[in-house]
Protein backbone atom coordinates (compact mmCIF):
# COMPACT_ATOMS: atom_id res chain seq x y z
CA UNK A 1 0.00 0.00 0.00
CA UNK A 2 2.76 2.45 1.00
CA UNK A 3 4.83 1.69 -2.11
CA UNK A 4 1.89 2.21 -4.45
CA UNK A 5 1.03 5.48 -2.74
CA UNK A 6 4.58 6.76 -3.05
CA UNK A 7 4.71 5.79 -6.70
CA UNK A 8 1.49 7.70 -7.35
CA UNK A 9 2.77 10.80 -5.53
CA UNK A 10 6.02 10.65 -7.52
CA UNK A 11 4.02 10.32 -10.73
CA UNK A 12 1.90 13.36 -9.87
CA UNK A 13 5.00 15.37 -8.91
CA UNK A 14 6.73 14.51 -12.17
CA UNK A 15 3.61 15.41 -14.11
CA UNK A 16 3.48 18.76 -12.30
CA UNK A 17 7.12 19.51 -13.14
CA UNK A 18 6.60 18.60 -16.81
CA UNK A 19 3.50 20.78 -16.99
CA UNK A 20 5.45 23.82 -15.80
CA UNK A 21 7.39 23.83 -19.07
CA UNK A 22 4.13 24.80 -20.77
CA UNK A 23 2.85 27.05 -17.97
CA UNK A 24 2.89 30.75 -17.41
CA UNK A 25 3.96 31.98 -14.03
CA UNK A 26 2.85 35.04 -12.11
CA UNK A 27 4.83 36.38 -9.18
CA UNK A 28 2.38 37.02 -6.36
CA UNK A 29 3.34 39.22 -3.41
CA UNK A 30 1.87 36.71 -0.96
CA UNK A 31 2.60 33.25 -2.37
CA UNK A 32 5.54 33.85 -4.70
CA UNK A 33 5.42 32.18 -8.12
CA UNK A 34 1.99 30.92 -9.19
CA UNK A 35 1.90 28.62 -12.22
CA UNK A 36 -0.98 28.44 -14.68
CA UNK A 37 -1.07 25.72 -17.30
CA UNK A 38 -2.99 26.09 -20.60
CA UNK A 39 -6.17 24.53 -19.20
CA UNK A 40 -6.57 27.27 -16.55
CA UNK A 41 -5.33 30.01 -18.86
CA UNK A 42 -8.41 29.36 -21.01
CA UNK A 43 -10.41 30.89 -18.17
CA UNK A 44 -7.93 33.52 -16.97
CA UNK A 45 -7.43 35.01 -20.43
CA UNK A 46 -11.06 36.00 -20.88
CA UNK A 47 -12.69 39.38 -20.46
CA UNK A 48 -15.01 37.91 -17.83
CA UNK A 49 -12.15 36.83 -15.56
CA UNK A 50 -10.00 39.88 -16.29
CA UNK A 51 -12.95 41.95 -15.02
CA UNK A 52 -11.85 40.91 -11.52
CA UNK A 53 -8.95 43.35 -11.87
CA UNK A 54 -11.57 46.12 -11.71
CA UNK A 55 -13.12 44.87 -8.46
CA UNK A 56 -11.19 45.87 -5.35
CA UNK A 57 -11.06 42.98 -2.89
CA UNK A 58 -12.02 45.25 0.00
CA UNK A 59 -14.41 47.51 -1.85
CA UNK A 60 -14.23 51.04 -0.44
CA UNK A 61 -11.77 50.27 2.36
CA UNK A 62 -8.93 51.89 0.39
CA UNK A 63 -10.50 55.27 1.16
CA UNK A 64 -9.46 54.72 4.79
CA UNK A 65 -6.58 52.26 4.35
CA UNK A 66 -4.86 53.59 1.20
CA UNK A 67 -2.91 50.38 0.62
CA UNK A 68 -6.05 48.25 0.29
CA UNK A 69 -6.21 48.53 -3.48
CA UNK A 70 -5.64 44.85 -4.27
CA UNK A 71 -8.26 43.20 -6.47
CA UNK A 72 -10.26 40.02 -6.65
CA UNK A 73 -8.02 39.04 -9.55
CA UNK A 74 -4.96 38.38 -7.39
CA UNK A 75 -7.10 36.92 -4.60
CA UNK A 76 -8.59 34.42 -7.05
CA UNK A 77 -5.12 33.44 -8.26
CA UNK A 78 -4.09 32.99 -4.63
CA UNK A 79 -7.05 30.74 -3.82
CA UNK A 80 -6.36 28.73 -7.00
CA UNK A 81 -2.77 28.18 -5.89
CA UNK A 82 -3.60 27.28 -2.29
CA UNK A 83 -6.35 24.90 -3.44
CA UNK A 84 -3.74 23.04 -5.46
CA UNK A 85 -1.30 23.04 -2.55
CA UNK A 86 -3.98 21.66 -0.21
CA UNK A 87 -4.99 18.78 -2.44
CA UNK A 88 -1.35 17.93 -3.15
CA UNK A 89 -0.65 17.92 0.60
CA UNK A 90 -3.29 15.35 1.47
CA UNK A 91 -2.31 13.33 -1.60
CA UNK A 92 1.32 13.38 -0.49
CA UNK A 93 0.48 12.32 3.06
CA UNK A 94 -2.01 9.59 2.28
CA UNK A 95 -1.26 8.39 -1.24
CA UNK A 96 -3.74 5.99 -2.78
CA UNK A 97 -5.61 5.72 0.52
CA UNK A 98 -7.85 8.59 -0.57
CA UNK A 99 -7.59 7.94 -4.32
CA UNK A 100 -7.11 11.49 -5.56
CA UNK A 101 -6.96 11.54 -9.34
CA UNK A 102 -5.65 14.15 -11.76
CA UNK A 103 -9.18 15.37 -12.54
CA UNK A 104 -9.83 15.87 -8.82
CA UNK A 105 -6.84 18.19 -8.59
CA UNK A 106 -7.90 20.07 -11.70
CA UNK A 107 -11.46 20.43 -10.38
CA UNK A 108 -10.46 21.82 -6.98
CA UNK A 109 -7.98 24.28 -8.50
CA UNK A 110 -10.53 25.51 -11.05
CA UNK A 111 -13.11 26.03 -8.29
CA UNK A 112 -10.55 28.13 -6.43
CA UNK A 113 -9.78 30.14 -9.54
CA UNK A 114 -13.43 30.88 -10.38
CA UNK A 115 -15.05 31.06 -6.94
CA UNK A 116 -15.43 34.88 -7.07
CA UNK A 117 -16.01 35.38 -10.79
CA UNK A 118 -19.63 36.39 -10.09
CA UNK A 119 -18.79 39.03 -7.47
CA UNK A 120 -20.44 42.42 -7.68
CA UNK A 121 -18.82 45.84 -7.19
CA UNK A 122 -17.64 47.19 -3.85
CA UNK A 123 -17.08 43.84 -2.13
CA UNK A 124 -20.21 42.60 -0.29
CA UNK A 125 -21.96 45.98 -0.24
CA UNK A 126 -23.57 45.27 -3.61
CA UNK A 127 -25.44 42.13 -2.59
CA UNK A 128 -25.99 42.78 1.13
CA UNK A 129 -27.00 46.44 1.13
CA UNK A 130 -27.68 47.83 -2.34
CA UNK A 131 -29.72 45.01 -3.92
CA UNK A 132 -31.97 44.35 -0.88
CA UNK A 133 -32.86 48.05 -0.89
CA UNK A 134 -33.73 48.40 -4.58
CA UNK A 135 -35.20 44.90 -5.04
CA UNK A 136 -37.18 44.59 -1.81
CA UNK A 137 -35.15 42.08 0.18
CA UNK A 138 -33.29 40.45 -2.71
CA UNK A 139 -31.43 37.24 -1.78
CA UNK A 140 -29.15 37.36 -4.83
CA UNK A 141 -25.68 36.03 -4.04
CA UNK A 142 -22.32 36.25 -5.76
CA UNK A 143 -21.91 32.48 -5.38
CA UNK A 144 -25.02 31.86 -7.50
CA UNK A 145 -23.83 34.39 -10.07
CA UNK A 146 -20.39 32.75 -10.11
CA UNK A 147 -22.04 29.50 -11.15
CA UNK A 148 -23.95 31.27 -13.94
CA UNK A 149 -20.80 33.09 -15.00
CA UNK A 150 -18.82 29.85 -15.17
CA UNK A 151 -21.37 28.40 -17.59
CA UNK A 152 -21.35 31.64 -19.55
CA UNK A 153 -17.55 31.68 -19.88
CA UNK A 154 -17.48 28.06 -21.05
CA UNK A 155 -20.14 28.76 -23.69
CA UNK A 156 -18.94 32.19 -24.80
CA UNK A 157 -15.28 31.18 -25.03
CA UNK A 158 -16.00 27.70 -26.46
CA UNK A 159 -13.97 26.00 -23.75
CA UNK A 160 -13.91 22.22 -23.91
CA UNK A 161 -14.32 20.79 -20.43
CA UNK A 162 -15.62 17.49 -19.10
CA UNK A 163 -19.23 17.86 -17.95
CA UNK A 164 -18.54 16.09 -14.65
CA UNK A 165 -15.63 18.41 -13.84
CA UNK A 166 -17.76 21.46 -14.68
CA UNK A 167 -20.60 20.28 -12.46
CA UNK A 168 -18.27 19.52 -9.55
CA UNK A 169 -16.58 22.92 -9.87
CA UNK A 170 -19.94 24.64 -9.54
CA UNK A 171 -20.90 22.56 -6.51
CA UNK A 172 -17.58 23.42 -4.85
CA UNK A 173 -18.18 27.13 -5.46
CA UNK A 174 -21.60 26.83 -3.79
CA UNK A 175 -20.41 24.58 -0.96
CA UNK A 176 -20.53 27.26 1.77
CA UNK A 177 -23.51 29.23 0.46
CA UNK A 178 -27.17 29.05 1.44
CA UNK A 179 -27.84 27.35 -1.90
CA UNK A 180 -25.29 24.57 -1.51
CA UNK A 181 -26.43 21.35 -3.10
CA UNK A 182 -27.97 18.90 -0.67
CA UNK A 183 -27.17 16.07 -3.07
CA UNK A 184 -23.40 16.50 -3.27
CA UNK A 185 -21.70 13.21 -4.08
CA UNK A 186 -20.75 11.21 -1.03
CA UNK A 187 -17.46 10.08 -2.54
CA UNK A 188 -14.51 12.35 -1.74
CA UNK A 189 -16.69 14.81 0.15
CA UNK A 190 -13.56 16.34 1.66
CA UNK A 191 -12.65 17.87 -1.71
CA UNK A 192 -15.70 20.15 -1.39
CA UNK A 193 -14.31 21.62 1.85
CA UNK A 194 -11.07 22.95 0.40
CA UNK A 195 -12.21 26.13 -1.42
CA UNK A 196 -15.45 27.07 0.38
CA UNK A 197 -15.99 25.00 3.50
CA UNK A 198 -19.65 24.84 4.46
CA UNK A 199 -18.95 22.34 7.24
CA UNK A 200 -16.69 24.33 9.52
CA UNK A 201 -15.44 27.44 7.71
CA UNK A 202 -11.76 26.45 7.40
CA UNK A 203 -10.84 26.88 3.73
CA UNK A 204 -8.14 28.28 1.48
CA UNK A 205 -10.33 31.26 0.58
CA UNK A 206 -9.83 32.53 4.15
CA UNK A 207 -6.17 31.46 4.17
CA UNK A 208 -5.56 33.82 1.27
CA UNK A 209 -7.65 36.85 2.11
CA UNK A 210 -6.66 37.03 5.78
CA UNK A 211 -2.95 37.25 4.92
CA UNK A 212 -3.45 39.35 1.76
CA UNK A 213 -5.80 41.87 3.38
CA UNK A 214 -3.62 42.23 6.47
CA UNK A 215 -0.57 42.91 4.35
CA UNK A 216 -2.35 45.41 2.10
CA UNK A 217 -3.65 47.37 5.08
CA UNK A 218 -0.24 47.46 6.74
CA UNK A 219 -1.33 45.28 9.65
CA UNK A 220 0.55 42.44 11.26
CA UNK A 221 -0.83 38.91 10.89
CA UNK A 222 0.00 36.21 13.42
CA UNK A 223 -2.10 33.58 11.68
CA UNK A 224 0.10 31.12 9.77
CA UNK A 225 -2.01 29.18 7.29
CA UNK A 226 1.04 27.13 6.28
CA UNK A 227 0.90 25.27 9.58
CA UNK A 228 -2.61 24.03 8.84
CA UNK A 229 -2.05 23.56 5.11
CA UNK A 230 1.00 21.36 5.56
CA UNK A 231 -0.41 19.06 8.25
CA UNK A 232 -4.07 18.57 7.26
CA UNK A 233 -5.25 14.99 6.96
CA UNK A 234 -8.36 13.30 5.59
CA UNK A 235 -10.15 11.07 8.10
CA UNK A 236 -13.61 9.66 7.51
CA UNK A 237 -14.00 11.82 4.37
CA UNK A 238 -13.37 15.10 6.17
CA UNK A 239 -10.27 17.21 6.65
CA UNK A 240 -8.89 17.06 10.19
CA UNK A 241 -6.08 18.87 11.96
CA UNK A 242 -3.45 17.98 14.55
CA UNK A 243 -4.57 18.57 18.13
CA UNK A 244 -1.44 20.64 18.73
CA UNK A 245 -2.72 23.08 16.06
CA UNK A 246 -5.91 23.90 17.95
CA UNK A 247 -4.79 27.43 18.78
CA UNK A 248 -3.76 28.01 15.16
CA UNK A 249 -7.29 27.09 14.08
CA UNK A 250 -8.69 29.42 16.72
CA UNK A 251 -6.36 32.16 15.49
CA UNK A 252 -7.84 31.81 11.99
CA UNK A 253 -11.29 32.74 13.25
CA UNK A 254 -10.02 35.35 15.72
CA UNK A 255 -7.89 37.10 13.08
CA UNK A 256 -10.81 37.15 10.67
CA UNK A 257 -13.03 38.69 13.36
CA UNK A 258 -10.35 41.26 14.16
CA UNK A 259 -10.12 42.26 10.49
CA UNK A 260 -13.89 42.72 10.42
CA UNK A 261 -13.76 44.95 13.49
CA UNK A 262 -10.75 47.08 12.60
CA UNK A 263 -10.83 47.11 8.78
CA UNK A 264 -13.91 45.82 7.00
CA UNK A 265 -16.42 47.55 9.30
CA UNK A 266 -14.29 50.53 10.35
CA UNK A 267 -16.68 53.38 11.27
CA UNK A 268 -15.36 55.65 8.52
CA UNK A 269 -15.47 52.84 5.94
CA UNK A 270 -19.10 52.22 6.84
CA UNK A 271 -19.88 55.95 6.48
CA UNK A 272 -18.53 55.88 2.93
CA UNK A 273 -20.38 52.65 2.17
CA UNK A 274 -23.66 54.16 3.36
CA UNK A 275 -23.11 57.09 1.00
CA UNK A 276 -22.26 54.82 -1.94
CA UNK A 277 -25.40 52.74 -1.34
CA UNK A 278 -27.45 55.94 -1.37
CA UNK A 279 -25.72 57.09 -4.57
CA UNK A 280 -26.24 53.74 -6.33
CA UNK A 281 -29.88 53.73 -5.26
CA UNK A 282 -30.41 57.22 -6.67
CA UNK A 283 -28.66 56.25 -9.93
CA UNK A 284 -30.31 52.87 -10.36
CA UNK A 285 -33.33 54.17 -12.26
CA UNK A 286 -31.18 55.92 -14.85
CA UNK A 287 -28.34 53.37 -15.13
CA UNK A 288 -30.38 50.17 -14.52
CA UNK A 289 -27.59 48.85 -12.29
CA UNK A 290 -29.71 46.12 -10.74
CA UNK A 291 -31.15 44.99 -14.09
CA UNK A 292 -28.01 43.04 -14.97
CA UNK A 293 -27.87 40.68 -12.01
CA UNK A 294 -29.55 37.74 -13.71
CA UNK A 295 -27.77 37.99 -17.05
CA UNK A 296 -24.05 37.13 -17.12
CA UNK A 297 -23.70 38.75 -20.57
CA UNK A 298 -24.56 42.10 -18.96
CA UNK A 299 -23.29 41.51 -15.46
CA UNK A 300 -19.63 40.99 -16.38
CA UNK A 301 -19.57 44.59 -17.65
CA UNK A 302 -20.44 45.93 -14.17
CA UNK A 303 -17.52 46.78 -11.87
CA UNK A 304 -16.24 49.43 -9.46
CA UNK A 305 -16.02 51.98 -12.29
CA UNK A 306 -19.78 52.56 -11.94
CA UNK A 307 -18.93 55.18 -9.30
CA UNK A 308 -16.71 57.04 -11.74
CA UNK A 309 -19.46 56.82 -14.35
CA UNK A 310 -21.86 58.57 -11.97
CA UNK A 311 -19.26 61.16 -10.98
CA UNK A 312 -18.39 62.21 -14.54
CA UNK A 313 -21.88 62.12 -16.02
CA UNK A 314 -23.55 65.43 -16.85
CA UNK A 315 -27.07 63.95 -16.88
CA UNK A 316 -29.52 65.89 -14.77
CA UNK A 317 -31.13 62.59 -13.72
CA UNK A 318 -27.88 61.67 -11.92
CA UNK A 319 -27.34 65.00 -10.15
CA UNK A 320 -28.29 63.80 -6.66
CA UNK A 321 -26.17 60.67 -6.99
CA UNK A 322 -23.31 62.72 -8.45
CA UNK A 323 -23.46 65.20 -5.57
CA UNK A 324 -23.11 62.32 -3.09
CA UNK A 325 -20.05 60.97 -4.91
CA UNK A 326 -18.54 64.46 -4.90
CA UNK A 327 -19.15 64.66 -1.15
CA UNK A 328 -17.11 61.47 -0.76
CA UNK A 329 -14.29 62.87 -2.91
CA UNK A 330 -14.25 66.07 -0.86
CA UNK A 331 -14.44 64.13 2.42
CA UNK A 332 -17.74 65.72 3.36
CA UNK A 333 -18.95 62.42 4.78
CA UNK A 334 -21.91 61.24 6.79
CA UNK A 335 -20.90 61.92 10.39
CA UNK A 336 -20.51 59.05 12.82
CA UNK A 337 -22.46 59.98 15.96
CA UNK A 338 -22.09 57.03 18.29
CA UNK A 339 -22.45 53.28 18.70
CA UNK A 340 -23.26 50.61 21.22
CA UNK A 341 -22.79 46.88 21.44
CA UNK A 342 -26.04 44.96 21.80
CA UNK A 343 -25.99 43.15 25.18
CA UNK A 344 -25.36 39.41 24.91
CA UNK A 345 -28.73 38.48 26.39
CA UNK A 346 -30.54 40.71 23.86
CA UNK A 347 -28.91 39.42 20.68
CA UNK A 348 -31.07 36.37 20.06
CA UNK A 349 -34.27 38.41 19.70
CA UNK A 350 -32.68 41.61 18.43
CA UNK A 351 -34.77 43.58 15.96
CA UNK A 352 -32.99 45.84 13.48
CA UNK A 353 -33.05 49.50 14.44
CA UNK A 354 -34.24 51.95 11.78
CA UNK A 355 -33.94 55.74 11.34
CA UNK A 356 -37.61 55.88 12.26
CA UNK A 357 -36.81 54.38 15.68
CA UNK A 358 -34.29 57.15 16.29
CA UNK A 359 -36.62 59.93 15.12
CA UNK A 360 -39.44 58.61 17.31
CA UNK A 361 -37.13 58.77 20.35
CA UNK A 362 -36.96 62.54 20.23
CA UNK A 363 -38.50 64.60 23.00
CA UNK A 364 -40.50 67.81 22.83
CA UNK A 365 -38.28 70.78 22.19
CA UNK A 366 -35.53 68.80 20.47
CA UNK A 367 -34.29 69.89 17.04
CA UNK A 368 -36.74 68.14 14.66
CA UNK A 369 -35.29 65.29 12.62
CA UNK A 370 -36.49 63.42 9.55
CA UNK A 371 -35.71 59.82 8.71
CA UNK A 372 -33.77 61.08 5.68
CA UNK A 373 -31.32 62.81 8.03
CA UNK A 374 -30.15 59.55 9.62
CA UNK A 375 -28.40 56.36 8.60
CA UNK A 376 -28.18 53.30 10.83
CA UNK A 377 -25.59 50.55 10.38
CA UNK A 378 -25.94 47.17 12.11
CA UNK A 379 -22.57 45.42 12.23
CA UNK A 380 -22.40 41.71 13.04
CA UNK A 381 -19.00 40.16 13.69
CA UNK A 382 -18.63 36.48 14.54
CA UNK A 383 -16.41 33.45 14.10
CA UNK A 384 -18.34 32.33 10.96
CA UNK A 385 -21.11 30.54 12.91
CA UNK A 386 -23.15 33.32 14.49
CA UNK A 387 -23.26 33.03 18.26
CA UNK A 388 -21.83 29.50 18.14
CA UNK A 389 -18.18 28.52 18.42
CA UNK A 390 -17.09 26.81 15.17
CA UNK A 391 -14.62 24.69 17.15
CA UNK A 392 -17.31 23.19 19.38
CA UNK A 393 -20.54 21.26 19.11
CA UNK A 394 -23.34 22.88 17.13
CA UNK A 395 -26.64 23.34 18.89
CA UNK A 396 -29.46 21.22 17.48
CA UNK A 397 -31.51 24.31 16.72
CA UNK A 398 -28.65 25.73 14.66
CA UNK A 399 -27.83 22.77 12.52
CA UNK A 400 -29.74 19.61 13.35
CA UNK A 401 -28.06 17.52 10.68
CA UNK A 402 -24.66 17.74 12.41
CA UNK A 403 -24.42 15.86 15.68
CA UNK A 404 -20.71 16.26 16.33
CA UNK A 405 -18.16 19.04 16.51
CA UNK A 406 -17.72 21.06 13.34
CA UNK A 407 -13.92 20.67 13.43
CA UNK A 408 -12.11 17.41 14.11
CA UNK A 409 -8.56 16.84 15.32
CA UNK A 410 -6.17 13.90 15.52
CA UNK A 411 -3.35 13.16 17.91
CA UNK A 412 -0.60 12.24 15.44
CA UNK A 413 -0.10 10.48 12.12
CA UNK A 414 0.00 7.10 13.83
CA UNK A 415 -3.54 7.55 15.11
CA UNK A 416 -6.74 6.79 13.19
CA UNK A 417 -9.04 8.39 15.78
CA UNK A 418 -10.54 11.85 15.22
CA UNK A 419 -12.16 13.91 17.95
CA UNK A 420 -13.49 17.38 18.83
CA UNK A 421 -11.83 19.62 21.41
CA UNK A 422 -13.60 22.05 23.67
CA UNK A 423 -12.03 25.42 24.41
CA UNK A 424 -11.67 24.83 28.14
CA UNK A 425 -9.52 21.77 27.47
CA UNK A 426 -6.95 24.08 25.88
CA UNK A 427 -7.20 27.47 27.62
CA UNK A 428 -9.46 29.48 29.90
CA UNK A 429 -8.40 32.67 28.13
CA UNK A 430 -10.36 31.95 24.95
CA UNK A 431 -13.62 33.92 24.47
CA UNK A 432 -16.79 32.46 25.93
CA UNK A 433 -19.03 34.36 23.50
CA UNK A 434 -18.59 34.30 19.74
CA UNK A 435 -20.55 37.22 18.30
CA UNK A 436 -20.56 41.00 18.48
CA UNK A 437 -23.51 43.03 17.29
CA UNK A 438 -22.86 46.76 17.03
CA UNK A 439 -25.39 49.49 16.30
CA UNK A 440 -23.96 52.65 14.73
CA UNK A 441 -25.82 55.85 13.92
CA UNK A 442 -24.74 58.48 11.40
CA UNK A 443 -25.99 61.98 10.67
CA UNK A 444 -26.12 62.82 6.97
CA UNK A 445 -25.72 66.51 7.86
CA UNK A 446 -22.90 67.69 10.16
CA UNK A 447 -25.12 70.35 11.74
CA UNK A 448 -27.50 67.65 13.02
CA UNK A 449 -24.92 65.49 14.84
CA UNK A 450 -25.99 66.84 18.22
CA UNK A 451 -29.70 66.22 17.60
CA UNK A 452 -29.12 62.73 16.19
CA UNK A 453 -26.80 61.81 19.08
CA UNK A 454 -29.36 62.94 21.65
CA UNK A 455 -32.16 60.99 19.96
CA UNK A 456 -29.89 57.93 19.84
CA UNK A 457 -29.23 58.23 23.58
CA UNK A 458 -32.96 58.52 24.22
CA UNK A 459 -33.51 55.33 22.22
CA UNK A 460 -30.99 53.46 24.37
CA UNK A 461 -32.56 54.68 27.60
CA UNK A 462 -36.02 53.72 26.37
CA UNK A 463 -34.92 50.27 25.15
CA UNK A 464 -32.36 49.17 27.75
CA UNK A 465 -33.00 51.51 30.67
CA UNK A 466 -29.46 52.86 30.36
CA UNK A 467 -26.98 54.33 27.92
CA UNK A 468 -25.37 51.32 26.27
CA UNK A 469 -22.80 53.43 24.42
CA UNK A 470 -19.32 53.70 25.95
CA UNK A 471 -19.21 57.50 26.06
CA UNK A 472 -21.12 60.56 24.93
CA UNK A 473 -20.61 62.01 21.46
CA UNK A 474 -17.72 64.53 21.67
CA UNK A 475 -18.92 68.13 22.00
CA UNK A 476 -16.48 69.18 19.25
CA UNK A 477 -18.27 66.89 16.79
CA UNK A 478 -21.67 68.25 17.83
CA UNK A 479 -20.55 71.80 17.11
CA UNK A 480 -19.14 70.98 13.68
CA UNK A 481 -20.98 72.68 10.79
Amino acid sequence: METNGNEEVTSLYSLSCRDRRFSKHIHDNVHGNIYLDPFFLQFVDTEQFQRLRELKQLGLTHMVYPGAVHSRFEHSLGVYWLAGEAVHTVQGHQGSEINIERNDIRTVKLAGLLHDVGHGPFSHLFEREFLPRVLNGSEWSHEDMSVKMIDYIVDAQHIEIDAAILNNVKEMVLASSANASQNTVNEKRFLYDIVANGRNGIDVDKFDYIVRDSRACGLGCNFQFQRLLETMRVMGDEICYRAKDYLTVHKLFATRADLHRTVYTHAKVKAIELMVVDALTLANGELSISASIQEPAKFWKLDDSILRQIETSDKQELKKARDLVLRIRRRYLYQFCNEFAVPKDKQEHFKDITPQDIVCSQKNGDTPLNEEDISVSIVKIDLTRGRSNPLERFGEALLACISTSSIKFFQDYESDYKFPIRDERISHLLPAFCQDMIVRVYSKKPELVGAVSKAFENYQLKTYGMKAQVHDTPEKKKRRV
